[in-house]
C-alpha cells in the first residue's frame, strides 16, 4: 500500500484510446497520493497498448481487465465493481476516462469533504467546447440540470433531493460499502444518482458543486455519440416525465416560431407590405428576454457568453433529444451504447 495513501481512483475505460492517456497522467499528478484503477472494459482499439506504456512508467497505475459483464450489470458499473474491489484507499475517486484533473483536485475533494461532513462529494467538470454542436448543447442541457438539481438542495442534509456527476464522484468507502455498493445500482444508466439517492437515504451527506478549475472533459467526440449519450440519459435525468418533454418540444417550437416570424415580418417591411411595428418590437422582446433568461443561466453555471448565440440551436437539439430518450424508454427499447444494449425497465 502506498505510503500516505487516501484515494483509490476507480476509471472504467471502454475504447478510450483518444482520452485515456490525459486522464491517467492528471491522475498521476495529484498533490496527495493516489492510487489508480483503470478498468479495461474490453476494448478494442488501442486503448490497452496506452495503458500498458502508462504502467511501464507510473507505479502508482495498476491495470485490470474486466470481464464481460454478467446477466443484470451495465459494463461501465461491472468495470467500477471490479476495480473497487482491487483497491486499497479509505476513498473511491469514481471518475471517467474523459476526465482531466487539475493538480488539486483531488485534494480539494478531500477538503470538503472534511470541512462538509459528506461521504460523497461530486463535482460537475468544465466542459471543453470545440464545437458548434457542443457549445448548442452541453450548455444547455447542464443549465436545466441545474434547475433539476440545484447544489445548494443536494448539498442540504435537510432536503431529501439527491444526485451526482459520475464524472467526478468521490465517495467513503464505508458508506460506498454500507448501501451495497455497485451491486445495489448494476442495472442502473444513472448508476451515479442512484448512489446518490442511497447514500442520502441512508443518512449519508452529500456535497455537490460545479467543479470549476477542479476537472474538466470532453463528454462527446461526435454528434452521433452525443446523440446517443444523451437519450440514454436525458429522460431519466429528468424523472421520466412527460411534462418535461413536453415543455421543451413547446420552447423549441417557440423559440423557432418567433425567429420565423420575425423574419417574415422583417422581410415584409423590405418589401413593402403593412407590417406592425409593435409586431416587430414584440417579437424582439421575446427574443431578447429568453435570451437574457439564458445568459443568466449561463453566468450562473460559470458557462462562457460564447455559448450565449447558440441558445436557439440548444433548445431545439435539447426538445429533439428529450423526444428521442423519452421515445426509447416509453416504448421499452433497449439502450445502446458502446456497442452494448442493455434493457430498461418500463414505467
Amino acid at each position: 500500500m502506498m505510503q500516505g495513501l487516501q484515494v483509490s481512483a476507480i476509471v472504467p475505460a471502454r475504447n478510450e484510446e483518444a482520452n485515456i492517456a490525459g486522464a491517467v497522467e492528471s491522475l498521476a499528478e495529484q498533490t496527495v497520493p493516489v492510487e489508480i484503477i483503470v478498468v479495461n472494459d474490453g476494448s478494442t482499439d488501442r486503448t490497452g497498448a496506452i495503458l500498458e506504456e502508462l504502467r511501464q512508467r507510473l507505479p502508482q497505475l495498476r491495470v485490470l481487465e474486466a470481464p464481460d459483464p454478467p446477466p443484470g450489470w451495465t459494463g461501465k458499473n461491472y468495470a467500477a465493481a471490479c476495480g473497487v474491489e482491487q483497491s486499497q484507499a479509505p476513498w473511491l475517486l469514481l471518475t471517467d476516462a474523459d476526465v482531466r484533473h487539475a493538480l488539486n483536485g483531488v485534494e480539494a475533494g478531500l477538503a470538503a469533504a472534511r470541512q462538509t461532513g459528506a461521504a460523497m462529494v461530486s463535482y460537475s467538470p468544465d466542459q471543453e467546447l470545440p464545437t458548434w454542436w457542443e457549445r448548442a448543447t452541453i450548455p444547455f442541457v447542464y443549465c436545466r440540470l441545474s434547475d433539476e438539481y440545484p447544489y445548494e438542495r443536494v448539498s442540504d442534509p435537510e432536503d431529501p433531493l439527491a444526485a451526482a456527476n459520475g464524472e467526478w464522484l468521490l465517495v467513503s468507502r464505508t458508506a460506498y460499502n454500507a448501501v451495497g455498493g455497485h451491486a445495489a445500482v448494476k442495472e442502473e444508466m444513472l448508476e451515479d444518482v442512484a448512489l446518490a439517492r442511497l447514500l442520502k437515504r441512508s443518512g449519508c451527506r452529500l456535497y455537490f458543486a460545479r467543479g470549476v478549475g477542479l476537472a474538466r472533459s470532453r463528454m462527446y467526440r461526435g454528434l452521433e455519440e452525443m446523440w446517443q449519450g444523451w437519450s440514454k440519459n436525458l429522460f431519466p435525468l429528468f424523472g421520466r416525465r412527460k411534462g418535461t418533454v413536453a415543455g421543451a418540444v413547446t420552447g423549441a417550437a417557440l423559440d423557432t416560431l418567433v425567429w420565423l416570424f420575425l423574419l417574415v415580418a422583417l422581410y415584409g417591411s423590405w418589401a413593402g407590405w403593412p407590417v406592425s411595428r409593435f409586431m416587430v418590437v414584440f417579437l424582439l422582446a421575446i427574443i431578447g428576454w429568453r435570451h437574457f433568461r439564458y445568459g443568466q443561466a449561463l453566468r450562473r453555471n460559470r458557462y462562457p457568453l460564447a455559448c450565449f448565440p447558440y441558445y436557439t440551436l440548444g433548445s431545439v437539439l435539447f426538445a429533439a433529444l428529450m423526444v428521442n430518450s423519452a421515445s426509447k424508454y416509453l416504448r421499452g427499447e433497449p439502450v445502446r451504447w458502446k456497442g452494448r444494449e442493455y434493457p430498461v425497465p418500463l414505467k
